[in-house]
């Protein structure tokens, strides 16, 4: 049950994924978290760094879109000036936002690559989806909601039991 959790790439950040290797798999397309994945959870805007990463996404080529639990409010502030496609209230791990941003992105899962910082909404969503899912380290976890503080708990008891079953080494953060 908790191998469901397991995302296929762990890094401590997005500047961390290796893009062109992403590309090589046949990944063209990215569905991407925004609180804590891109930018820290009350950060409302992208930082020069984020959108030159984001510029650097695009041109390799890849398709973007972000899938939010959070507000139309909150992720169209930060979508819209980057002209980034989004789905709001996502109430991932639920299979209807991602599959609506497939729809946006034109893809099929196989060719597309969700990132998050969380194993219970993003890699669990995307792994019942079949994306190739990445998960990175939370930017700002002290400024988390409610919800996202239970998510982290019960993250904690699904580690636990994946390292018991070495299937969750340390030591590979960045692979």
């Amino acid at each position: 049950m908790f191998e469901r959790l397991l995302p296929q790439m762990r890094v401590n950040t997005i500047y961390d994924i290796n893009l062109h290797a992403l590309k090589e798999q046949g990944v063209r397309g990215i569905i991407t978290d925004l609180d804590n994945t891109l930018v820290g959870a009350k950060v409302p805007l992208a930082t020069p760094q984020l959108v030159k990463w984001l510029d650097d996404v695009r041109d390799l080529g890849f398709k973007v879109v972000i899938v939010s639990n959070n507000s139309e409010t909150r992720v169209s502030k930060f979508a819209k000036p980057l002209n980034i496609p989004f789905v709001h209230a996502a109430r991932k791990p639920a299979n209807a936002a991602f599959v609506r941003a497939l729809r946006e992105l034109g893809l099929e899962a196989e060719q597309t690559a969700v990132i998050g910082d969380q194993m219970m909404t993003d890699v669990l969503g995307g792994r019942r989806m079949g994306l190739f899912t990445i998960l990175v380290r939370p930017i700002a976890p002290d400024d988390e909601g409610i919800m996202t503080r239970f998510n982290r708990m019960l993250e904690k008891v699904a580690l636990s039991r994946l390292r018991k079953k070495g299937l969750w080494p340390e030591e590979e953060r960045n692979s």
